[in-house]
């Protein structure tokens, strides 16, 4: 990995970002939409609220990120982007790692917006800190990256890396903890959450939910989720493909 080239490549990825309003939109705006229809939903079960605000802060972008940079490589392919690029001395672990630097650096303000929103707008109450909180949300949301990165080089069509969301996203939200403690599963649904990154992401959360300090399973949980994150991205690396008919 050349450390020049990985940050021309976040710097061009954060250009092409900040010029597209929409994804812009995307993701600052949906989290707090989705945070304020939460609030209002609980309004009279504050304590709900701060359980599932808590645990959403990290889900959101991890799912949104998922999204957009699935279809973001995808795009780099199918209009030969990524195969001009790669005549450079461009490496395929430069690009992804750029992406996943550059979606980093996102995330971070994606994070802060919605966590602000939540504890200083809406009240939301942890005994941890919020920039705990932040920061298991952008590796979360780092995690979501390398997973959609990997998932376009499968994709031929925008509409194809979409339909890799249900499969990969939706069953790590729905063993993640969110709605049934990991160890109230079944026996076989809890072998499949204990390989799920997101439920470690979750997990990390929920100890900055109910603990002052930082604690050793809440730094393993992240270093694990950390973990997850370079596999992907050296997977997506190995399977990328230089272009799409």
């Amino acid at each position: 990995m050349n450390p020049r080239i990985l940050a021309v490549t976040t710097g061009r990825i954060l250009r092409q970002l900040s010029h597209d309003r929409r994804t812009i939109a995307l993701l600052l705006l949906v989290p707090v939409v989705l945070l304020t229809l939460l609030y209002f939903m609980f309004d009279d079960q504050p304590q709900v609220f701060d359980r599932i605000a808590l645990v959403m802060l990290g889900v959101f972008p991890f799912i949104i990120m998922f999204l957009v940079t699935s279809i973001a490589m995808l795009r780099e392919r199918t209009t030969g982007t990524l195969e001009r690029l790669l005549t450079t001395p461009l490496g395929k672990i430069d690009l992804l790692f750029g992406y996943g630097i550059a979606f980093g650096i996102a995330a971070a303000v994606q994070a802060a917006v919605a966590s602000a929103v939540a504890y200083w707008l809406f009240g939301l109450d942890t005994q941890g800190s919020p920039w705990l909180v932040i920061l298991i949300a952008v590796v979360n949301a780092v995690l979501g990256v390398a997973l959609g990165l990997l998932c376009s080089a499968f994709a031929r069509t925008e509409f194809q890396a979409v339909q890799f969301l249900p499969v990969v996203a939706f069953p790590q939200i729905m063993l993640c903890g969110l709605f049934v403690a990991r160890d109230q599963m079944v026996g076989w649904l809890e072998a499949i959450s204990d390989v799920l990154p997101l439920s470690y992401a979750v997990e990390a959360l929920q100890e900055v939910g109910v603990h002052t300090d930082p604690t050793g399973t809440m730094w393993r949980d992240l270093a694990i989720v950390a973990g997850a994150v370079t596999v992907a991205l050296v997977l997506a690396a190995a399977t990328l493909r230089r272009r799409t008919a």
